[in-house]
């Protein structure tokens, strides 16, 4: 993080690029009580902060910076006239305390919606308040329709004149999904059904609308884990998708602020129920494509959840706006960060096929830049090199314009080198990931090649097993063989045995027919 800044406009203008800031009120001007789950918004070089938490307890003041004269002030609006009963009640009068809620700039009012309230009459749908900056009266706003339940930690996003609100807690902890609309020129609600296959239920996400077409969803958190995931809405069918994107690796974070700029998606802080986010990143709306801006340690005061971030312009050139949040305590500091221009690119899904060669072109540029870094670390400075600041009589206009050509040139190459890096790093992962795969399939390989081995070696024993048993079968036949033939043998004699009684038996009858004979003879 940069040194602190105490001045004027002009001292932002002459702050580096990409690089964090710290701003001090002017002549020692006390700060607003410190707070995180609050809500903010940028208003004509004024920044305005609403409500938020302190240990445990809501806020109800509403804060103001001045840009201009870098001071604080309070704003203490006025209740609505027509809004007023006839009793005194100061808590009647007096704006409500919120935390949770989200704050949009509309016409001349701060439109503040849903949050968490202790308010005794207030019901269980979300609530809608209006802050005129010009008048300084509140009012609260009765809208119609099918009014949501009442929640914190959603996402608001304004379009045209509609409030697009995903998702948050109810007053019972149960996370939510859902997508509703309010037209705020009737004060309707209108519950929105869209196609399967969106978010899941959570809190303390971030949301942006891109293009007056697209709803963009990232982070937050469920009751056990954060996320990092990225939802896209096409508000012309209703459908959720789920881009593939490329960059830079981004950690789970919940309770972050985020703001778009063009096409630029800017996140701050938040965390992962274990440190802080360090990082401040930016996603390219139209190509999908991650990368860090800048970063900061892990005890800065940046490295925190709750907190809000906000844009302006100064001088033709964008500045991010962070205020408050909680990281072990609880801060009431203002940071800036001056961006540095990052080139507009035609979206990814509209490029032509000569978008490739343009691609290929960018390993031509990195050597450029390596050659010729030298020859132009005279003349052209780092990031924070400002054309605006007054040049030597001695320096030609034609000096200048090239300067202004060659730094043009550089930050061209340096944006695509970057791409180019963002795309190396990518498949660096992918190739990691390939060679880890291949070393999981080599022992699997090699635990086949084992096992075919092993069974290469009980099929020998089987087939010598079946060898012998084929040579005892063999001997078995012979043997049967051999039996055949006593079998053969026994017969015979079986039959020799009955022939020879059978003659015995003869004899004995003819030597008694005989016998007989003789006996007549006599």
């Amino acid at each position: 993080m940069g040194e602190g800044i105490n001045g004027g406009a002009s001292s932002l203008a002459a702050a580096l690029h990409d690089h964090w800031f710290l701003i001090g009120p002017a002549g020692g001007s006390p700060r607003p009580p410190a707070r995180y789950k609050h809500a903010a918004q940028v208003v004509q070089d004024k920044l305005y902060v609403v409500g938020g938490s302190r240990n445990g307890r809501s806020l109800s003041d509403v804060q103001v910076f001045d840009f201009n004269t870098f001071t604080w002030s309070a704003l203490n609006p006025t209740r609505d006239s027509n809004q007023l009963n006839h009793e005194n009640n100061a808590a009647v009068r007096s704006f409500p305390a919120l935390a949770g809620h989200s704050l949009v700039k509309w016409k001349n009012n701060l439109v503040i919606v849903a949050g968490n309230t202790r308010l005794t009459s207030s019901s269980n749908r979300v609530s809608v308040w209006l802050i005129d900056v010009e008048t300084n009266i509140w009012s609260a706003v009765d809208t119609y329709g099918e009014v949501p339940t009442a929640r914190g930690g959603q996402s608001v996003s304004l379009l045209g004149s509609r409030l697009l609100m995903f998702g948050g807690e109810d007053n019972k902890r149960r996370l939510l999904n859902d997508l509703h609309i309010l037209d705020l020129e009737t004060m309707v609600w209108e519950e929105v059904k869209t196609e399967k296959g969106g978010p899941a239920p959570r809190y303390d996400h971030s949301a942006a609308v891109y293009a007056d077409q697209y709803l963009l969803i990232f982070g937050g958190s469920s009751h056990s884990t954060c996320f990092n995931d990225l939802y896209l809405l096409d508000l012309r069918n209703l459908e959720w998708s789920q881009p593939d994107t490329q960059g830079a690796h981004i950690a789970p974070r919940s309770g972050h602020a985020g703001t778009m700029i063009d096409e630029n998606w800017y996140i701050v802080g938040g965390g992962d129920n274990a440190s802080g986010s360090t990082d401040t990143i930016v996603m390219n709306a139209s190509k999908f494509v991650w990368s860090v801006v800048t970063s900061v340690s892990a005890r800065d005061q940046l490295a925190c959840e709750g907190l809000t971030l906000c844009s302006t312009t100064v001088d033709g050139e964008n500045f991010l706006i962070a205020f408050g949040g909680y990281n072990g305590k609880y801060s009431n500091e203002i940071f800036v960060l001056k961006l540095k221009a990052r080139n507009l690119v035609q979206p990814r899904l509209l490029q032509s096929p000569a978008a490739a060669a343009a691609a290929a072109s960018v390993t031509a540029a990195y050597a450029v830049i390596t050659s010729t870094n030298e020859k132009t670390k005279d003349i052209i400075s780092t990031d924070d090199f400002d054309i605006k600041k007054p040049k030597p009589a001695s320096y030609s206009k034609k000096f200048v314009a090239e300067i202004d050509v060659v730094k043009g040139e550089k930050d061209k190459l340096e944006s695509r080198l970057a791409e180019v890096r963002d795309e190396n790093s990518k498949l660096k992962d992918k190739l990691d990931l390939t060679n880890l795969s291949y070393g999981e399939l080599a022992k699997e390989l090699k635990s086949v090649q084992n096992q075919l081995a092993a069974e290469g070696s009980r099929c020998q024993k089987l087939e010598s097993q079946i060898a012998a048993s084929r040579k005892r079968l063999e001997s078995a036949a012979s043997l049967e063989n051999e039996l055949e033939v006593l079998r053969q043998q026994i017969s015979q004699v079986e039959q020799t045995m009955t022939t020879t009684q059978r003659q015995k038996s003869g004899g004995v009858w003819k030597w008694v027919a005989g016998s007989a004979e003789v006996s007549d003879d006599e």
